[in-house]
């Protein structure tokens, strides 16, 4: 379902082409153990795991080939959350909320921001759990967020049903941040990596395992930002423009690779393409 969407045409500063530009939905995911199953990443095209406070993981799950019913639950934006999705042509932010500093910033940004006093009935709490864990987005009541273009296209990232020569065999592999765990281990049967976070395999909330044909650790540069929590704890700022090393896991095999982008509005190039299908994208702190 995913080989018309899948190749992407890609200009000579790394950014996708005009015509990969589309309206996408990006949704903060909550995923502290109370999170735990999440609605609706079994259906993102992306899915990005970022360090926050006090080592703490949260998700971004962003979509644009489909739509799930519902997606939760929703936590709040983060300032390494902009400088992501400037790749994308002005993509729907849905969140929770954010601290009153990075307000100004979000206002700012080439996207459309969407959080509970905006979306109106897109909105509700469910009572599977309690707050702030159960609050839940159903996408379509916002419009037309999506507009059925692969959201690794709009990305710059290349796909190919072939796999790249070379690369090393290796069926587990786990990246670890100061208080989260994740591990990948390959299903050649299911032909995808199968997502365990801290040491418990990950579902949906209806038992189906969440995984991806391919998964991408992206070194990236992490620092204290200017943002802190109501602990005190600083909020970390990932740098997701520039260059630098990763490592794409596909096929049972994990290819060390670069990856790049120049500015802000390009795309991100990476040098091994990707299987066809949903990429999990953790951006570790090299």
């Amino acid at each position: 379902m995913f080989a018309s969407a899948c190749t992407a045409s890609r200009l000579p500063g790394g950014g996708s082409s005009a015509s990969a530009r589309a309206p996408l939905l990006a949704v903060k995911i909550d995923n502290v153990g109370a999170a735990r199953p999440q609605t609706g990443l079994d259906e993102a095209d992306l899915v990005y795991v970022e360090q926050v406070e006090a080592g703490l993981s949260r998700l971004m799950a962003v979509f644009g080939s489909r739509l799930p019913t519902v997606v939760g639950p929703v936590r709040s934006a983060r300032e390494t959350d902009l400088e992501l999705l400037r790749q994308f042509d002005r993509p729907t932010l849905a969140y929770s909320g954010a601290q009153s500093a990075l307000r100004p910033s979000i206002d700012a940004a080439p996207l459309r921001a969407v959080p509970p006093g905006k979306g109106g009935a897109a909105f509700f709490r469910g009572s599977d759990r309690p707050a702030p864990h159960n609050l839940y987005l159903r996408p379509a009541k916002l419009g037309d967020p999506a507009a059925g273009v692969h959201a690794g296209k709009a990305a710059g990232f290349e796909f190919a049903e072939r796999a790249p020569k070379g690369g090393r065999a290796e069926t587990e592999h786990t990246v670890r941040f100061p208080a989260a765990r994740f591990t990948f281990n390959w299903s050649a049967e299911q032909g995808r990596w199968l997502v365990a976070m801290d040491g418990r395999a990950a579902t949906t909330v209806t038992g189906k395992r969440l995984g991806a044909p391919t998964v991408v650790v992206q070194y990236v540069d992490v620092a204290p930002s200017r943002f802190h929590d109501r602990s005190g704890n600083a909020s970390p700022l990932s740098r997701t423009v520039g260059e630098g090393e990763a490592v794409i896991l596909r096929g049972g095999l994990a290819h060390d690779a670069t990856w790049r982008r120049p500015t802000p509005t390009d795309g991100t190039t990476f040098s091994v393409p990707f299987a066809p299908g949903p990429v999990w994208v953790i951006l570790a702190e090299r």
